[in-house]
């Protein structure tokens, strides 16, 4: 891990005021916001993210805890309602991916990772690109072998 995001980590592992400054404003803004840089530069480059035009970093805020289900209105003990306790199959980091995706459907995702968590929300920063931009992006970073 580099030194960066070494620092992030341990920022936010050990609840730093500067750490706590940027999430009050995160708090204030609207739930998906395009960023200019990455927070976790490392990690955003480990992902395929370069400061190029088509390639873009998106902070999205998902609200923390189980799902909900509703209380049913016939009458039973309350152990069986069957309301408490319902786990989702897809975790908040795949929330936060399909929202993305369902607003920027132009976009690729490459990949996201975990910024920052709190009682309420949980932050992740997706890094996407651009439809049209994709294929040759791919066949430049993965480069196949062919044998002769």
């Amino acid at each position: 891990m580099k030194h960066q995001d070494h620092n992030w980590l341990k920022l936010w592992s050990k609840n730093n005021t500067e750490m706590r400054r940027k999430v009050i404003l995160w708090r204030k803004q609207c739930s998906l916001i395009k960023i200019d840089k990455p927070s976790r530069i490392y990690r955003a480059r480990s992902l395929g993210y370069k400061a190029k035009p088509g390639i873009i970093t998106v902070r999205m805020r998902v609200s923390a805890g189980g799902m909900r289900k509703h209380r049913p209105k016939g009458g039973r003990r309350p152990k069986h309602l069957g309301v408490t306790r319902i786990k989702s199959k897809t975790n908040m980091k795949q929330v936060a991916e399909n929202r993305i995706a369902k607003k920027y459907k132009n976009m690729t995702i490459l990949g996201s990772y975990f910024v920052y968590g709190d009682s309420l929300h949980y932050w992740y920063e997706v890094v996407m690109i651009e439809n049209n931009k994709t294929n040759k992006f791919l066949n430049a970073n993965h480069k196949t072998s062919t044998i002769a």
